[in-house]
């Protein structure tokens, strides 16, 4: 290689490694993910935007705008402006996502329940306690920890209920629910959980539901990584479960 290629080939290296830089500096530099976003300013916040360290937020009237960053989920209530800087002042308060991570999924017990998920009383839910469980009531695209593990979760567990999943291709199987339990394991012997895919889930009442799975490989180590690959893959169901975790509205600061 002559001086002048080696040259040329040192500067290649060099322009990669800053373009490398600023892509882990920018990665960095995201302290806030919004999981929900209504009213007027919705179009400028979507759901799962990514906003910067101290990034200042400004609402109008009728805007609810639910953020998670390193102080936990909460929900910030237009007219206002609003600095995301991590800290919660103490009429604010906010939901940590550490809270909903224990119940990732379990073994199948004889009964159909799923051990380790947590003892749930017979009336209706509005909505899952795990960040991890589908939502056979709504559908949506859900990120998958592990394919072993995905259970799906039903509102309403006072009477036994059957279900079925369907993939594209014609395979289907039949899910049936106890009373009381709210908690399936998915059937991935007979439907192996495959990323991107597409699976219909009809209830007993005949609603169809459209469930893409999206498999994540390794998990996130923080909270903020969690949500910033939820909304990177498209998982906005789970960004809902998010959203509903989060504390109640707080005023312009």
């Amino acid at each position: 290689m002559s001086l002048a290629d080696r040259n040329a080939f040192k500067a290649v290296v060099a322009g990669m490694a800053a373009i490398g830089s600023l892509a882990v500096a920018g990665m960095a530099q995201a302290q806030a993910v919004v999981v929900r976003s209504t009213g007027p300013s919705a179009v400028q916040y979507p759901q799962g935007k990514k906003l910067a360290a101290n990034a200042s937020v400004s609402l109008r009237a009728g805007d609810r705008l639910t953020v998670l960053d390193k102080s936990g989920t909460r929900v910030l209530s237009g007219p206002g402006s609003f600095t995301l800087n991590g800290v919660v002042s103490h009429d604010v308060g906010a939901t940590t996502l550490a809270s909903m991570m224990p119940h990732a999924g379990g073994a199948r017990t004889r009964t159909g329940a799923v051990r380790g998920a947590p003892m749930m009383a017979a009336a209706a839910s509005s909505g899952p306690d795990s960040l991890w469980y589908i939502d056979s009531s709504k559908g949506g695209t859900y990120c998958v920890a592990d394919p072993s593990a995905l259970v799906l979760w039903r509102p309403n567990r006072e009477d036994e209920s059957i279900g079925k999943l369907t993939t594209a291709e014609g395979a289907s199987v039949d899910l049936a629910w106890k009373r009381g339990n709210a908690l399936k394991l998915w059937p991935a012997a007979a439907l192996p959980v495959v990323d991107g895919k597409s699976y219909m889930f009809t209830n007993t009442a005949g609603t169809k539901v459209r469930i893409t799975t999206r498999l994540i490989g390794a998990m996130p180590a923080d909270d903020m990584g969690v949500a910033s690959m939820l909304a990177d893959k498209g998982c906005n169901a789970q960004l809902d479960v998010l959203a509903n975790s989060a504390t109640p509205p707080a005023g312009g600061q």
